[in-house]
């Protein structure tokens, strides 16, 4: 599943068998994806490339325990969703930078390796400083620093 701004999860498309033994009580699976394709000329020379970014939800790998999930949980897994647009959006920002080189695919890979590495730095840092979705008041600061971030990004957004 594609991020769209204009739709939100519901627990019905957390499809994956919970894991019981986790202390979780649901599990968002979200990553990037990114593809690429290099114009080359007769002698090789590279004249030019096109890049494809998605940030996708995977159904399959997310999981909720249905007696123990609310709204604000629910809200909580939304925002690691939104969090992995604005990192597909940060991915296209820097690939807008680049300039068209022989060496263009190889900076195209360390852009990708940096994007993944931060992702999931940030990922961890979110489930940190709101334990979880526990704490209120730094749930409610990250949902604003996550609307911020998206807006300042707005150009880059995801669109199918």
């Amino acid at each position: 599943m594609s991020w769209d701004d204009s739709y939100k999860l519901s627990w019905t498309d957390f499809k994956a068998k919970p894991n019981t033994k986790a202390n979780a009580v649901a599990i968002t699976a979200s990553g990037i994806t990114f593809g690429f394709s290099i114009t080359k000329t007769d002698d090789n020379k590279v004249v030019g490339f096109t890049s494809d970014v998605h940030a996708h939800f995977y159904p399959e790998q997310s999981w909720y325990k249905k007696e123990r999930v609310d709204s604000h949980i629910l809200g909580h897994e939304q925002l690691h969703f939104d969090i992995t647009e604005l990192y597909a959006r940060k991915f296209r920002q820097r690939i807008s930078d680049l300039k068209t080189s022989n060496s263009i695919r190889k900076e195209l890979k360390a852009v990708h390796n940096a994007i993944l590495k931060e992702l999931s730095q940030i990922q961890g840092q979110y489930d940190k400083e709101t334990n979880y979705s526990i704490h209120s008041e730094s749930q409610t600061k990250w949902q604003t620093y996550i609307a911020v971030e998206l807006d300042k990004l707005s150009k880059f957004k995801s669109v199918d």
